[in-house]
């Protein structure tokens, strides 16, 4: 090998090992919100949280679901894409740091007259016209010297704007799992809905027809006979609406899991109601929640890359090295392109220093730090949400519960109040007013208790969700190799 290409072939090692870049170490910003010890509406006990936390609520077809639909889901899909897409960008800004290469290969024929140096004009002989081949073969590198850190800097931003997008991947899949859970006990509740709805008016119909009976034969006035159906109507329209509910629900969650919105899915995933209320999840303590949801990774993830673009764009100002070299042959036979004995090198260096641009890099400084104060602002707001969601999960658990209770109270209360109406009614006492006001408060109680309840598991995953979900999030305080390679 000869002592130019060994050069060139350490010089390529060493400029590739400086190009190798790591993304920006993870950080806890400081707000000025300083978070409690412990959360202000509860606290809760248990010892360690499940990544699949879905299981926790018993429902043998939720799990499965969840898992379909973080498998199928289209969306889910796109936001992957999305990662590989911000891998890509960030492979891209790293090459900057790394020396480029080329290989070049040329032809030419060129025609040389000597009358046109002036030589040759008074007619000498021998000084005619030229006409020669050239081919020449070449390794070319390339490499801007990162002086100041510029091009690193850039390289970090997309590496933690990459790392963020894959946050943002994680958070949309816990929030695709809370949603498939939410629908699908929406699915439990139209169920039973559309069941107590259809056992009401089958139990309206039968005193319908009751009422029918004994005004044909004149014991019952057509004002009770005309309320009667009037209560079957109004049951048969409720279960109508329930069913439409329920078919919604259906397609609904059929698209989320990539399918057809036949309205089947209870052929393979059949509904045994909602499930109880499990435990409550460990809520930690405050200060944890940061490292914890995907969403707040992301948001400091973001704010380390804009810090980041700020630093390349402050070092864009100061001047800028590039280094080119060239080995290869230059012949005029292709035969000796390979030759040594033709072989030919060059070295050559570029400093360059801005000195006007318009005022173009100062204003991509202004930028840069604008960038930079607004990804703080949002790294802020996205705590305080955080913060409220989970506060307003534990004390919403707490008001539903105490709902629920009285709705339970409630329901039983109605049901008895309607057996005894109807039971008097039937005895000649009452009148059928009363008969409809209390199987009218009998059903809506009873729908009313339905919806509460689901409303208690809705309210389970979003704190779930507040929570981060199963806290199994990888923080990138530890940078991978590939991170690194990039």
């Amino acid at each position: 090998m000869m002592r130019v290409e060994r050069i060139f072939f350490v010089t390529l090692v060493c400029l590739w090992a400086l190009a190798c870049v790591k993304p920006p170490p993870t950080t806890s910003p400081e707000i000025e919100v300083e978070p409690p010890s412990t959360w202000t509406a509860a606290s809760t006990d248990s010892d360690e949280p499940r990544n699949e936390w879905w299981d926790e609520f018993g429902d043998a077809s939720l799990g499965p679901l969840i898992e379909t639909a973080l498998e199928e889901n289209i969306d889910l899909i796109a936001a992957a894409a999305r990662v590989d897409r911000a891998v890509a960008q960030a492979r891209i800004a790293g090459a900057d740091l790394k020396p480029q290469i080329g290989i070049g290969a040329y032809a030419k024929n060129q025609r040389f007259n000597p009358t046109s140096l002036g030589i040759g004009g008074d007619g000498s002989p021998g000084l005619s016209p030229a006409t020669f081949n050239s081919y020449g073969l070449s390794l070319d590198i390339s490499w801007e010297v990162d002086l100041w850190g510029r091009l690193r800097a850039g390289a970090r931003s997309a590496l933690a704007e990459a790392q963020a997008v894959d946050a943002d991947l994680a958070g949309a899949r816990l929030s695709l799992a809370g949603q498939t859970a939410k629908i699908w006990f929406a699915v439990a509740e139209a169920i039973q809905q559309v069941e107590l709805a259809r056992s009401s008016a089958e139990s309206f119909r039968v005193r319908a027809d009751w009422i029918r009976e004994r005004y044909e034969m004149g014991v019952r006035p057509p004002l009770d006979l005309r309320l009667a159906l009037s209560n079957l109507a109004g049951a048969e329209a409720l279960q109508a609406r329930r069913q439409e509910q329920l078919d919604r629900s259906l397609r609904t969650l059929e698209v989320m899991l990539a399918r057809y919105p036949s309205a089947q899915l209870l052929e393979q995933f059949p509904s045994t109601g909602l499930p109880e209320l499990p435990a409550p999840p460990p809520a930690g303590l405050p200060a944890e929640i940061v490292s914890r949801r995907p969403d707040l990774v992301a948001a400091e993830r973001r704010l380390a890359s804009n810090d980041q673009s700020w630093k390349s764009a402050k070092r864009a100002l100061y001047p800028r090295l590039s280094l080119t070299g060239s080995g290869g042959t230059l012949a005029l036979q292709i035969a000796d392109l390979l030759d040594g004995d033709f072989g030919v090198w060059t070295i050559a260096a570029n400093l360059v220093q801005p000195l006007f641009q318009g005022g173009r890099l100062r204003a991509g400084v202004d930028q840069a730090a604008a960038g930079k104060d607004e990804a703080l602002a949002r790294y802020v707001s996205s705590v305080l949400q955080a913060y409220r969601e989970v506060e307003s999960a534990l004390a919403a658990e707490k008001f539903l519960q105490g709902q629920i209770v009285a709705l339970e109270e409630g329901a039983k209360q109605t049901i008895a109040a309607q057996r005894l109406s109807e039971r008097r009614y039937a005895q000649g006492v009452g009148g059928y007013l009363v008969v409809l006001e209390s199987q009218t408060r009998a059903v809506s109680s009873q729908s009313e208790l339905l919806s509460a309840r689901r409303a208690l598991l809705d309210n389970r995953v979003d704190l779930h969700l507040a929570l981060g979900g199963g806290f199994d999030y990888p923080i990138a305080d530890e940078n991978d190799e590939e991170d690194s390679a990039l």
